[in-house]
């Protein structure tokens, strides 16, 4: 056990081969993805309940903070992360991170107050936000330039996985709402554990350590003219294209309702749309790595701005309304994973993990933004048709930002 130990802490293997290092990446990272979604979507499957059963007191008000906060932490937390995932490795960060969610989870059913509630997923948040980043870059830094793009698309469909997941078991635990947190904080506990002695580092960054000249990284290096262009781009695509995925998973049945759709119709939309998406990640990724991830990401964007627009129209079809979501999920969904995965392409080693922790939270932004906006035309009255004219706007300025990267990748030799 003591040498199983000691290699995985190295993050060099004996015996398992590159086979072996490959697969216990890409089944840990996903997973680790897989427990976000499942975080995803915990809050809002037991917020009906703490709400009738008043839990701690707690008000519409209180519940829209505490949802806001974990929000906040997991965008703040994916900020930060990329710099030290940049310094310290990405093995330690992502095990650290895992045990600072799993922990603060598990401690969150214990809350004695709302505001004592609010702070524990405030700071589960950081945890969690660092999560997703930096498992994508370790994904994309194990395997071939060429698959980058799967690598992305491959390791968001634990996301969704995730969020099924948590669904199915809020659906059996009814009121007994801390059986849920219980299992994500147990279970992040378990993948910690695995990931001490199975993950190993990436090789791309052990290579950019050990370069000649290699320096630490901060986030203003981003900033500087071989980046900033870049940068931009992607900051501008990340915030709208998650304002698009939280904006449409928070309104849809709302704004299919409104739009004089009956209830049971709504809420199945949310399905058929989440269903598209898990279609489109497995498909944007073969694409991308074929076409291009830039002009992918371009077509993806573009279409989504019809396939949105589209749904302002009433349609008498179930068929056709059924078939438009499901686009619109395979396109719009996708589209923001194909973001992430230009950036896995794009930067160099050295700083990749920093790039991609940086366009991770300012999406985070958009995603608190998308359903305020949309919350706030849905209380003025006018959420159908005006919320599907919104994200179409969203979805076109994604398109706009696309079109600014550069095409030209300045690599490294760690790369």
């Amino acid at each position: 056990m003591a040498s199983i130990a000691s290699s995985g802490a190295s993050g060099t293997t004996t015996g398992t081969g590159t086979a072996g290092r490959n697969l216990w990446t890409v089944v840990l990272c996903w997973t680790t993805v897989l427990l976000e979604g499942y975080d995803l979507v915990v809050l809002g499957a037991i917020i009906p309940t703490l709400l009738k059963t008043r839990h701690l007191g707690m008000t519409a008000g209180d519940a829209t903070t505490v949802a806001t906060l974990s929000l906040v932490g997991v965008a703040i937390g994916a900020v930060l992360v990329g710099p030290l995932a940049d310094r310290l490795g990405r093995r330690l960060l992502l095990i650290g991170s895992v045990v600072l969610f799993s922990v603060f989870t598990l401690l969150v059913p214990r809350a004695g107050s709302v505001t004592m509630f609010a702070v524990l997923r405030l700071i589960a948040g950081l945890g969690l936000g660092a999560c997703m980043p930096v498992s994508l870059t370790m994904m994309a830094e194990h395997m071939p330039a060429d698959r980058r793009a799967r690598a992305s698309t491959l390791t968001m469909t634990g996301y969704h996985t995730g969020a099924v997941i948590t669904s199915l078991l809020a659906l059996r635990v009814t009121d007994d709402w801390e059986v849920l947190f219980y299992v994500l904080g147990v279970a992040g506990l378990a993948v910690a554990v695995v990931q001490w002695f199975r993950l190993p580092e990436s090789e791309a960054f052990v290579r950019a350590k050990e370069a000649p000249g290699a320096e630490r990284v901060s986030f203003t290096e981003l900033l500087k003219p071989t980046y900033l262009r870049a940068g931009i781009g992607i900051w501008v695509a990340s915030f709208m294209g998650l304002l698009l995925v939280y904006g449409l998973n928070t309104w849809l049945p709302k704004l299919m309702n409104d739009a004089g759709y009956p209830v049971p119709t709504a809420v199945t939309q949310l399905l058929v749309l989440n269903a598209g998406g898990v279609a489109g990640l497995v498909l944007g990724g073969f694409v991308a790595d074929r076409r291009g991830i830039k002009l992918t990401t371009l077509g993806w964007f573009a279409v989504s701005v019809g396939m949105l627009a589209w749904l302002s129209v009433k349609m008498d079809s179930d068929l056709l309304l059924d078939t438009v979501v499901f686009l619109t999920g395979v396109f719009v969904f996708s589209a923001q994973v194909l973001v992430y995965a230009y950036v896995t392409q794009y930067y160099p080693a050295s700083v990749r993990g920093t790039a991609l922790g940086s366009a991770s939270g300012i999406g985070r932004i958009g995603s608190i933004v998308g359903p305020s906006v949309t919350g706030a035309l849905v209380s003025a009255g006018i959420g159908h048709p005006w919320g599907f004219y919104f994200f179409a706007t969203v979805a076109a300025l994604a398109f706009l930002a696309v079109l600014t990267l550069p095409a030209r990748t300045p690599q490294d030799p760690a790369a």
